[in-house]
């Protein structure tokens, strides 16, 4: 049986992550902030600090130890290093979720090596407040440069789902559904993207496999913000406005100004095979139409 800790496991893909976990017969523990009920019952442990509170981490943690932590909520690099001085000796395999943010828009599909956490230069001091991208470049060097145990690093694309808090997918339907401008600056823009429910499962696939360092992971094919706002539409039998610029808040969350996708023969080659885009994003889109 795994002994695992999920660091940020009650809501999104993290929630998914949990329950496929308890399915598996997995003796799993969940760190919370505790302001949240969740419905996992009496099958899961829990523990309640701030993620970002170092000395209160190590004291809930105690002395456990871990076969796998995931790590879904490491934003910087200060976290980075406390949880590669937290889990030294303690864990036989450490997971965090980063993002394809490590990368540059533009250019071939996105491949591992494009982003090189392990030359990736830290700085002397650490900023208080890296901006998003920024912030997971560093936890991949502290990371990968600094860990004793072994450790992978998931480059999410953005990941869509009926239950995503962001709304960013709902933002569309509803922005066309009430007629209001939406700000798409490169239509024909390249994208990957991911489901909830795959990202759970290729979380959990990853901690039973022996793959290290940065793992992209994200559906197979490509669309752009052109074709999901024909899908959106179609479903909602309604013309979108759309612009390459509006006021700020009808920017689209897709709206990226070059092609910015991923290649995953990584993961496929170790013996993980992704879900094509076509298989769940216009059934979700249709969906969440349905609902708005």
């Amino acid at each position: 049986m795994q002994n695992v800790l999920i660091l940020g496991g009650t809501r999104f893909f993290g929630k998914k992550l949990t329950a496929n976990l308890l399915r598996s017969g997995a003796d799993v523990t969940i760190l919370t902030r505790g302001n949240a009920a969740d419905s996992f019952g009496p099958g899961v442990k829990r523990l309640h600090a701030d993620r970002t509170d170092a000395a209160a981490l190590r004291q809930v943690i105690g002395s456990a130890d871990y076969d796998v932590v995931y790590d879904n909520i490491c934003y910087t690099p200060q976290d980075a290093e406390h949880a590669v001085q937290l889990f030294a000796g303690r864990t036989g395999r450490y997971i965090v979720t980063s993002s394809k943010s490590v990368y540059p828009f533009g250019g071939p599909r996105k491949k591992e090596s494009d982003f090189d956490p392990y030359g990736y230069p830290l700085p002397s001091v650490y900023p208080d407040q890296p901006d998003y991208a920024e912030g997971k470049r560093l936890v991949e060097a502290v990371l990968f440069r600094k860990a004793p145990f072994p450790a992978a690093a998931v480059r999410f694309p953005i990941v869509l789902g009926p239950d995503d808090y962001t709304r960013r997918l709902h933002f569309h339907i509803e922005h066309i559904k009430q007629g209001l401008p939406l700000g798409i600056p490169n239509r024909e823009a390249l994208l990957t993207f991911i489901d909830s429910d795959e990202a759970a499962s290729f979380l959990g696939w990853l901690g039973t496999s022996a793959l290290e360092g940065p793992v992209n992971a994200c559906s197979k094919g490509e669309i752009t913000p052109g074709k999901i706002v024909s899908l959106i539409e179609e479903a909602l039998n309604k013309q979108a406005h759309v612009a390459d610029k509006t006021e700020e808040e009808h920017m689209s969350p897709f709206g990226v100004p070059e092609s910015w996708y991923m290649d995953t023969s990584k993961a496929e080659t170790a013996g993980y095979t992704f879900r094509h885009l076509d298989d769940w994003l216009p059934d979700l889109i249709r969906k969440l139409a349905g609902e708005s």
